[in-house]
Formats: structure tokens, C-alpha cells, sequence
């Protein structure tokens, strides 16, 4: 065993090279922000604002607005850091993994620590970390065309002189076969990949569909703002003759439509909400899996590692004539010891493989005798058209040559050249092996006294040793959470090597109704596209299956208009991961190549993981949804009240862009962090997914949000109405009318932050975010209509507290209303449920 760095040799290189990663941006400075933020629309109109007041020599309102730029720029500031760190971390999370010896041991650690001196071990699937001189070889075949441009991969061997490139393997490049170990001399720029420049930063995500609905919403609103703003100008200038009044009311007007919220909102969500998956250990790859997670309809799984523990160990031996239980090994020694050494043999020495170190262990477990010094002569590999694998070895004691081989029944049987008598009753013994779960290898061994060896394993004479039966615990948290996809309206679908008798017993542990039929391998090669379609809708489990049968599957699941989740692990799964809706690729055992074919990483490749991202998935989406619905119901009051004094000359201007602007300063904090970080609604995982070609912001939406809108609006107007009759003072009606509009905004805020859960449970349920917010909102009101400094910056005027009450009994009115519709409408749903 190759002895590697140690862990203080490895820190000291790392402080010397530097981690193994190419040079990215740096982070934006907060002049740079500051520039990005002024050339947004809201801010060039604050900006006007500002300045205009202070030529009409008004300069405490100039200069509190020209302030109010600083604050949303310190906060845009704050968005973009906490952003940035997320994606800092997730960038990390992602950086693909190398397989290194330290201390004498195997560990897997990120590529970006790899350095200089390390020993990296190269199996197929893996993207090499850095660039590296081969120290030993089997079958090592390695695509560099990523590199070179050259489509053909390259065979490597342990190099021979220093002009050998077949000696090297350099980062950035694939294994597609075989594998080895190789000696790190160069990392991050100084490597042949470093030196081209390619960095991550110059890879761009394309715009999601969700983007492109946003980008256009907000260009048509914008347009719409534009000729409103126009038009108030025109109609307020020759209402009244005021062109400096008639501008400054067109400004608050455009200011007021412009939903500038929209692009941090989606900016913040899904920044956040890929961090927050990948504290589930989920990493997000692709912003789209984010919307796409509320839509499947059928989860594709793997069962090794994924529903088990891949923590496989031998539960009983057939020998040819009996089976032998795993309590009764050390008793049956005699009869099983040819078969367990023949199956050590046919394994790879220091293998990763849970089922080879669980034959390793049982070999040293019962075979007592002083192991031979075995030197592999050649390894047969385990193919698509043979599902067995054979290994001759020399024992350099001895000097004699062992040939042993284990793999699939069916291919061992083969091997074997057994007649059909034979295959009959070892097949009994498959399938009583596997109807407990077990997953069945046979293993057989054959004599070699010729030098040449044969080009292929059918030229060995093999004699059949019997049957090995290994149990892989099923996670514990697995029969739950397929429990849960039932109740989400999902389809699960279990796809595995095994036989499929060991398939169903697994599937039917689990809660999976394996009863539905099975599909092997053979079988589904076999069927044409359109059978498998039909057939695939009354199918949970798929047995015998190889790699690249996994993407028919996909491609027919999606035929039947499913939206496809899909795990794999390995280089031929990336075409099915590829194709899949939301391809799933694993963390821990799965290959670079199906890391980047895919979606979402499952960094500790647990099922139950799949499921939560799920659940998280609708979360986020339910509150992007919700927050999108709040900027819209919250713009058209401001929009309403901003143009009344345009149309109508007795009503005073109610709202004034310093207005307008407090009100923004508490509904971004709201829309982009409280709606985020608000709990899942009840049931979530109750309901059938989302259909995916329904809009983000249909219609409906729109209209129930411009309702709601229209509702608070409403509501103000009743209480401007009121105060005028009352004759109050103009300044006073101004601040009236301007607490029942925050109060309202704040109440819709609590009633719209949950479907399901009533106002109470909102205010004393966790939500670390929107309480503080919303109590400071109250605060800052109190304050400004207590001080008479900042009343006369604000333009208001208070001669009796009590003029407030209509204020405050108007905002509990439109809470009460809203929270009944809410009452009334998850009745009716709930009805719906116990009915069906």
C-alpha cells in the first residue's frame, strides 16, 4: 500500500502552492454596486427627486431622499454579500472531489486540496483532479479531449522517460476505463488546463423560464409605468399649471409602478434556497431544479447506497449442494472455504467496491490459513454482454496460476457451460436466496497451465463453486419517506442491477408496491418504445438493468408527459441524467461525469435527502409565489393614491416620493427575507405536484393579487374620505391616510406570509425575520407622527391621536377579511380532501 503525504506535509504544500483551483472574479467592491444600483430605474427616479427639490430649494426633503440612496445601496450591499457567500460556499460544495491516500489511507477530499506530492487514485468516472505522473496501471484509458481537441481517448501506462505523455495524466481530464494511481507535480494555473485559463466564471447558466416570465412582466409593467407617468404629468400640469408640481407627482407616480422588488427577490430566493438545500445536503447545480423540484411526478432511484446503506456484508453461501447460513460459517469451513477464497481472488485487492470488502472480510474472517502472495497476471472486466468478471492470479509461492471468476448467475452459468439440468437446480437456489433480499453472485474457478493467456474468459475451463447471497440494510428513513412521494403524488420507481427477486423483496420492504410487475433488463430490451410506454405506468421496479437502459426509461416516462427526477452515479448514467427533468447524481460514490450531467448532487447519497429537497423545493417556490403576489397587491394602492390628486383637483397629494420611498424600505426587506425564510404550509407534502405548464404569474394571480390591492386601496380611500368630512387639516389627512396604508400593507404582510396557518400561528410560529421587521415598521410610524421634526420632513400634522383610530380600525378590518377568504377557502379545500 502506497504510503502518500501526511496530513502536516499536505497543510505545509498548501500554503505553499495554494489551492488547486483556477484564479475567479473577484467580489464586487461597493463601488461597483453602487454604480450597478444607480442605473436601476427606481434609483435614477430618487435620485431626480432629490435634486429637484433641493433647485426648489426644499433641501431637508432633498437631502433625506438623496440619503434614502444610501440606505437601499448599504442593503442591496447586504443582499449581494449574504448572496455571494452562498455562492461562495456552494462553489466550494461543488468543486469535484479526488480520491488521495494520506496517512496511509484512502480519504476523499475536495480537488481544490489537492497539491503537489499527493497520490491520487484514478477510477473510471473520474475527472482528474491535477496534473500527475502515473505510478501503476490497469486497463487505464483516459478522454482528453477536453485538453487536446482530440476525440479518441488515450491509453497510459507507467512512464518510461520524461518526453513519455503517455506516462501523465493532466486536470481537467476524464477516466473512461480502467483504473490507477498517480504522483500530483502541478496544480491550479501551473497545470495544462490552468495555463489555457478556463475558469468557472466564464460559465454561464442559461436564464431560466421562470427569468425570462419575470423579465418580461417587469418590461411590460415598466412600459405601462412610463406612459402612466406621462400622462399624470400632462394631466396634473394643465388641471393645475403647476409644471414643477405636475413633474414631481409624474416621478412619485412612475416610482410607485415600478416593481423594482422583482429581480432581488428571485435573485435572493434562489441564492438562498439552493444554500438552504445544500444544508440538506442537496447541491443545486442548475437554478431551474429549483423550480422544477414542485413539478415531479416521478422519482427514478437507484438501490445501492441510495435505499440501502451500501454497507454490504455475506448472509449465506450456497456450495452447489446446500445453503449455509452466516451463523454457521466457522462450522461449514471445509465445504465453503474453496468458494470464499475463489471470490476473494476474483476481487480487486484494496477495492472501494462494498460488496469486494465484504467478501475481503469474510475471507479473513474464516480462513485461518497463512495467505499466498498472489500477483495478478490480467483481469477479464465486467461488461455490458458479460455480467462476470474473472481475475488470473500467480501465487508467487507456489509458482501456480488461479484462475477465479464471480459475477451475475445467469453470466457465471454460462462461463460454466452448464447443461440445463444444472442451471435448473442452482437457479432454485438463485431464487430462494433472493426472494430474502439477498443480492446473488455466483463464483467459479478454473485451471491454467498454458502461457499464453486467452483473449477471452469463455476459453477458460471453469468449474461452478456456488452462490454468495450479500444483504445490504435498507435506510432506515427510506420506507417513510417513499411513504411520503405517495402522499406528494409521486410515482416511485426502483432500478437496480440485482435479480429481480431480490428486487421485489427490497421493493416491498420499503412500502414500493412491487405487486404492480417488474421489468427486467433483458425484458426492456426486448419491448418496443411504444410498449414500454404503456407498460412503464403499472411499473415500480426495474431489475437487471444496465446503465445505459436507464436513459429508455427516461425518455418513456417523459413520452407519458411525466416530469422525470432520475439518480445515477455512473459515467453511462450522465446520458439519463441529462435527459431527466431533474437529473440526481450522487456525492460519495457517483463519478464527476454524472455530477456534471446533473441537476442536484446528493452529497450523502441518501434517498430520504431526495425527498426533503422536495419538500424544500415547493417551499421555496410557494414563497416565491407569495412574494410576487404581495409587490403586486401592495403596488396598487400606492399607484392609486399617487394618481387621484392627477385626476381629481380637491384631493390633496396624499403620496410624496419620500413616502413612497419608506414604504420601499420596508417592503424589500419583507419580500426578499421574511417571505424566504418562511416555513413550509401545512400538507405541502399532501398535494400532487404543480403542473409544470402552468405560469409562475398566470392570470389568476394576477387578478387575486390586484384584488387584494384594490381591497387595501379601498380601504384608504374610506378613511380619507372620513378625514375630509371631518375637515382635518391637509397635513393630518396626509398622515391619516399614510398609517392606514402601512398598517394595511402591514396586516396584508402577516395574512399573505401563510395559505394554511391562521394570522395567530404566524405571529407566535417561528419566522426569525418578519416580526422584527414589521415591529420596526410600527416603531419608525409612531416615531414619525410623535416627533414634529420628522412630521414637518414628512408633511404631517397631528392635532388629536384619536383621528388615528378609522386608520387602525380599517387595517383590522381588511386583516379580518382576508383572514375569514382564507378561513372559508381551506375549509372548502379540506372538504374536497375528505370527500375524495
Amino acid at each position: 500500500m502506497m504510503e502518500g503525504l501526511n496530513t502536516a506535509e499536505a497543510q505545509e504544500k498548501l500554503k505553499i502552492f495554494g489551492f488547486n483551483e483556477l484564479p475567479s472574479s473577484k467580489p464586487k467592491s461597493i463601488w461597483l454596486i453602487a454604480l450597478e444600483v444607480m442605473k436601476e430605474p427606481m434609483f435614477i427616479l430618487l435620485i431626480s427627486c432629490g435634486v429637484l427639490y433641493i433647485l426648489l430649494g426644499d433641501y431637508r426633503e432633498g437631502i433625506i431622499l438623496l440619503s434614502a440612496i444610501l440606505l437601499i445601496i448599504f442593503i442591496t450591499f447586504y443582499q449581494y454579500q449574504k448572496t455571494e457567500k452562498a455562492l461562495e460556499a456552494l462553489k466550494k460544495l461543488s468543486s469535484p472531489r479526488a480520491l488521495v491516500i494520506r496517512d496511509g489511507k484512502e480519504i476523499r477530499i475536495p480537488g481544490r486540496e489537492v497539491v503537489p506530492d499527493d497520490i491520487i487514485l484514478l477510477n473510471e468516472g473520474d475527472r482528474i483532479a491535477a496534473d500527475a505522473k502515473v505510478l501503476d496501471t490497469i486497463n487505464l484509458i483516459v478522454d482528453e479531449s477536453l485538453l487536446t481537441g482530440e476525440s479518441v481517448a488515450v491509453t497510459k501506462n507507467v512512464q518510461t522517460d520524461a518526453s513519455d505523455s503517455h506516462g501523465l495524466v493532466f486536470s481537467g481530464t476524464l477516466v473512461v476505463q480502467g483504473k490507477g494511481f498517480a504522483k500530483v507535480f502541478a496544480t491550479g494555473t501551473k497545470t495544462q488546463f490552468g495555463k489555457i485559463g478556463i475558469s468557472l466564471q466564464n460559465i454561464e447558466e442559461d436564464e431560466t423560464r421562470l427569468q425570462k416570465e419575470m423579465k418580461v412582466l417587469i418590461r411590460n409593467l415598466f412600459l405601462i409605468g412610463i406612459f402612466i407617468s406621462i400622462g399624470i404629468i400632462a394631466t396634473f400640469y394643465f388641471t393645475r399649471g403647476n409644471f414643477i408640481q405636475a413633474l414631481l407627482n409624474g416621478l412619485a407616480a412612475a416610482m410607485s409602478i415600478l416593481p423594482e422588488e422583482f429581480p432581488v427577490i428571485l435573485t435572493v430566493f434562489l441564492a438562498l434556497g439552493a444554500w438552504q438545500l445544500s444544508k440538506k445536503n442537496v447541491l443545486t447545480r442548475k437554478p431551474s431544479a429549483i423550480e422544477t423540484l414542485g413539478s415531479a411526478t416521478v422519482l427514478c432511484t437507484d438501490k445501492t447506497g441510495t435505499i440501502t446503506q451500501n454497507k454490504m456484508e455475506i448472509a449465506t453461501i450456497y456450495d452447489g449442494q446446500e445453503i449455509v447460513l452466516k451463523s454457521i460459517f466457522h462450522e461449514k469451513q471445509n465445504q465453503i472455504s474453496n468458494l470464499v477464497v475463489a471470490a476473494h481472488y476474483a476481487s480487486r485487492k484494496d477495492a472501494i467496491d462494498p460488496m469486494e470488502q465484504a467478501i475481503y472480510k469474510t475471507h479473513e474472517a474464516i480462513i485461518s490459513h497463512k495467505k499466498s502472495d498472489h500477483k495478478l497476471l490480467k483481469e477479464y472486466p465486467l461488461s455490458k454482454e458479460l455480467l462476470a468478471m474473472t481475475r488470473v492470479t500467480e501465487n508467487v509461492t507456489e509458482n501456480s496460476i488461479s484462475v477465479s471468476a464471480k459475477g451475475a448467475p445467469e453470466a457465471i452459468f454460462k462461463l460454466c457451460k452448464m447443461n440445463e439440468e444444472e442451471t435448473t437446480k442452482h437457479f432454485s437456489a438463485v431464487h430462494q436466496m433472493a426472494e430474502q433480499g439477498y443480492r446473488v453472485i455466483a463464483v467459479a474457478n478454473a485451471a491454467h497451465h498454458k502461457e499464453q493467456l486467452p483473449d477471452s474468459q469463455h476459453e477458460f475451463d471453469f468449474s461452478f463453486l456456488g452462490l454468495i447471497g450479500l444483504e445490504d440494510p435498507i435506510r432506515p428513513e427510506v420506507p417513510q419517506a417513499i411513504k411520503e412521494c405517495h402522499e406528494a403524488g409521486m410515482q416511485v420507481i426502483m432500478i437496480t442491477g440485482d435479480f429481480p427477486a431480490t428486487a421485489k423483496s427490497i421493493a416491498l420492504s420499503i412500502g414500493l408496491h412491487a405487486n404492480k410487475g417488474i421489468i427486467s433488463g433483458d425484458e426492456l430490451t426486448a419491448m418496443s418504445d411504444e410498449e414500454l410506454k404503456l407498460k412503464i405506468t403499472k411499473t415500480n421496479v426495474f431489475a437487471r438493468v444496465i446503465p445505459e437502459q436507464k436513459l429508455r426509461i427516461v425518455q418513456a416516462l417523459k413520452a407519458n408527459n411525466e416530469i422525470v427526477a432520475m439518480t445515477g452515479d455512473g459515467v453511462n448514467d450522465a446520458p439519463a441524467l441529462k435527459a431527466a427533468n431533474i437529473g440526481i447524481a450522487m456525492g460519495n460514490k457517483g463519478t464527476d461525469v454524472a455530477r456534471e450531467a446533473s441537476s442536484l448532487v446528493l452529497l450523502d447519497d441518501n434517498f430520504a435527502s431526495i425527498v426533503s429537497a422536495i419538500r424544500s423545493g415547493r417551499r421555496i417556490f410557494d414563497n416565491l409565489q407569495k412574494a410576487m403576489s404581495y409587490v403586486l397587491s401592495i403596488h396598487i394602492p400606492i399607484i392609486g393614491l399617487t394618481l387621484l390628486p392627477a385626476f381629481n383637483t380637491s384631493i390633496p397629494l396624499l403620496l410624496m416620493p419620500l413616502h413612497i420611498v419608506f414604504m420601499e424600505l420596508i417592503n424589500d426587506p419583507v419580500c426578499s427575507i421574511a417571505f424566504e425564510s418562511e416555513q413550509e404550509e401545512k400538507g405541502i407534502m399532501q398535494r400532487p405536484p404543480r403542473d409544470p405548464n402552468e405560469q409562475f404569474f398566470g392570470g389568476r394571480k394576477i387578478i387575486l393579487s390586484v384584488m387584494q390591492g384594490f381591497l387595501l386601496l379601498a380601504m384608504v380611500l374610506s378613511v380619507y374620505l372620513f378625514s375630509k368630512f371631518q375637515e382635518y387639516p391637509e397635513g393630518e389627512i396626509r398622515a391619516i391616510v399614510f398609517s392606514a396604508l402601512l398598517l394595511g400593507n402591514i396586516f396584508i404582510i402577516l395574512t399573505n406570509i401563510s395559505k394554511t396557518r391562521n394570522v395567530i400561528s404566524v405571529i407566535t410560529e417561528r419566522n426569525p425575520v418578519t416580526i422584527p421587521i414589521l415591529l420596526t415598521a410600527i416603531i419608525m410610524l409612531l416615531l414619525i407622527i410623535s416627533i414634529q421634526s420628522l412630521r414637518n420632513t414628512f408633511n404631517f400634522e397631528v392635532t388629536n391621536y384619536n383621528h388615528f383610530i378609522p386608520s387602525i380600525l380599517g387595517a383590522i378590518g381588511i386583516l379580518i377579511l382576508l383572514e375569514t377568504i382564507k378561513y372559508f377557502k381551506n375549509r372548502s379545500i379540506q372538504n374536497k380532501k375528505s370527500f375524495v
